[in-house]
C-alpha cells in the first residue's frame, strides 16, 4: 500500500491548492476527489438530471465511465472519453457536485477508483470525507479550515481576477449553505476525523500551510508502521 495523505475540509479552505503544492514538494500524486464529483456533476447536468432525482442519478452512474489522467502534473478528468476538466470550476457544477455527493449511488460510483489509486501509489487526496470514509487508514490526516469570511474573500478575489461579476455577501451566504449541507448530510458528512491534525488557515499564508503539512509528512514517513 502506498503512503497516503488525506486532507479534508469545507469549501474554499484551500485544500486543492495546498494539496498540489505538498504533492510537488513531497513527491506524491495529487488526487482531487472534488474534481471527480464535479466531473459527474457535468455529466448529470448535461443529461438534465437534478440532484433530487436520485433514481435517475443512480441509473446514470451505471452508464458512465470516468478516468483520471495527468497533463504534466495537472490532473485531467475524462467522462465517457471526453476531457471535461475545463468545466469543473463553474459555479453551477460546484453546487450540483455538493448536492449529488450526498447520494449514496454517486459516492459508491467513485469510491472504488479512489481507493485503488491509494493502494498502488503514494497519494495526497483532498475532499470532504477522505480521512473518515475513503481512506480511514491514511498515514496522515489533515482537517484544513478557515473562517467563512476568509473563504468568501478568497473566492471573491479569485472571481474578480477572472473578470467575473460577483457579490461578497452572496458568496459568503453560498459558503454557509454549502457548509451546512455538507456537514449534515446523512451519507459521509463533512467532519474532522478523530486522528486528524486541525489546521486553520485563516491567518496563515499558503506557504506556511504547505510547510506545516510537508513537515508532518516527513515525520510520518520516518515513523515505523
Amino acid at each position: 500500500m502506498g503512503f497516503n495523505v488525506a486532507i479534508d475540509g469545507p469549501a474554499g479552505a484551500g485544500k486543492s491548492t495546498i494539496a498540489k503544492l505538498v504533492a510537488a514538494e513531497e513527491g506524491l500524486v495529487y488526487v482531487d476527489t472534488g474534481a471527480m464529483y464535479r466531473g459527474l456533476a457535468v455529466y448529470f447536468l448535461g443529461l438534465g438530471i437534478s440532484a433530487e432525482e436520485t433514481d435517475r442519478l443512480a441509473a446514470a452512474c451505471r452508464e458512465v465511465t470516468m478516468e483520471i489522467g495527468y497533463a504534466g502534473s495537472v490532473q485531467q478528468v475524462y467522462v465517457n472519453g471526453e476531457n471535461i476538466t475545463g468545466r469543473l470550476r463553474e459555479e453551477s457544477v460546484g453546487n450540483m457536485a455538493s448536492r449529488c455527493a450526498a447520494v449514496p449511488a454517486v459516492r459508491e460510483c467513485l469510491l472504488d477508483l479512489q481507493r485503488r489509486l491509494a493502494k498502488t501509489q503514494n497519494v495526497i487526496m483532498d475532499g470532504r470525507d477522505i480521512g473518515t470514509c475513503v481512506l480511514p487508514q491514511a498515514d496522515l490526516k489533515i482537517f484544513l479550515t478557515a473562517s467563512v469570511e476568509t473563504r468568501a474573500r478568497r473566492r471573491y478575489l479569485e472571481l474578480k481576477e477572472k473578470g467575473v461579476a460577483c457579490d461578497l455577501e452572496e458568496i459568503a451566504a453560498d459558503i454557509r449553505e454549502r457548509d451546512e449541507r455538507d456537514s449534515t448530510r446523512k451519507t459521509a458528512p463533512l467532519k474532522q476525523a478523530a486522528d486528524a491534525v486541525l489546521i486553520d488557515s485563516s491567518d496563515l499564508s499558503i506557504e506556511e500551510v504547505v510547510a506545516v503539512i510537508a513537515s508532518l509528512c516527513r515525520e510520518k514517513r520516518k515513523t515505523p508502521n
